[in-house]
């Protein structure tokens, strides 16, 4: 597929053309396919994770897996309708290792967020979301620049250059490691809380301008 230019980008969909073309960083070659951000443009929410899974990889589409299911149930028990937020990735490739037929998930490093954080600055700049919800801290390392230790800015106000609020919570897939029953429901029920303290936040005047 043809590389998009930077300056045809002008809606959802150039833009997921142009991450389509994208070989920025090498995880293009083993990944089935570039899987875009979804929802709609002027979504007050933006959901930012961390990468494409196996299933996601496949499907093409963001947290349509184990930990999507969690997301909308989260989503939904904290009022806020997913088809009315705008859900995404911080890196746009599914990063694995083999073992056997299984395609087991790798954590992306810093070069990977990096390359992929223009994508993440388009779907932003297209988008306008108030309020940005990283899950996880490879979302949290690619919106803030530095790498962050979750349970120090969690649940946390922020405030970006842009005058756009996020809110760091946990990625929804660490709830399924949780192999206690009880520990498992309070981990969620603070994962909702999150979610609706992100989604009750005022947008702020935005600044003119915004540094990447």
């Amino acid at each position: 597929m043809a590389a998009v230019a930077e300056d045809e980008i002008t809606s959802l969909r150039s833009l997921a053309e142009a991450e389509a073309a994208c070989t920025r960083c090498p995880l293009y070659r083993d990944a089935t396919q570039a899987v875009p951000g979804e929802g709609r443009v002027g979504a007050s929410v933006m959901l930012v994770g961390e990468q494409p899974g196996d299933k996601e990889d496949i499907a093409g589409k963001p947290f349509v897996g184990p930990a999507g299911r969690v997301l909308d149930q989260g989503l939904q028990d904290a009022g806020i309708a997913r088809d009315e937020a705008f859900v995404t990735n911080a890196v746009k490739h599914f990063k694995h290792e083999m073992r056997g037929k299984r395609r087991l998930h790798k954590r992306p490093n810093n070069y990977e967020i990096e390359r992929c954080k223009i994508w993440l600055d388009q779907e932003r700049d297209l988008v306008k979301p108030a309020t940005i919800i990283a899950l996880g801290v490879t979302a949290a390392r690619s919106l803030t620049g530095k790498t962050v230790t979750i349970g120090k800015i969690r649940g946390k106000l922020l405030t970006m250059a842009d005058g756009t609020r996020l809110v760091v919570t946990i990625h929804p897939s660490s709830l399924l490691r949780i192999e206690d029953e009880a520990e498992r429901h309070a981990a969620y029920r603070s994962f909702v809380a999150d979610l609706k303290a992100a989604a009750a936040v005022k947008p702020e005047p935005k600044a003119r301008g915004r540094s990447r």
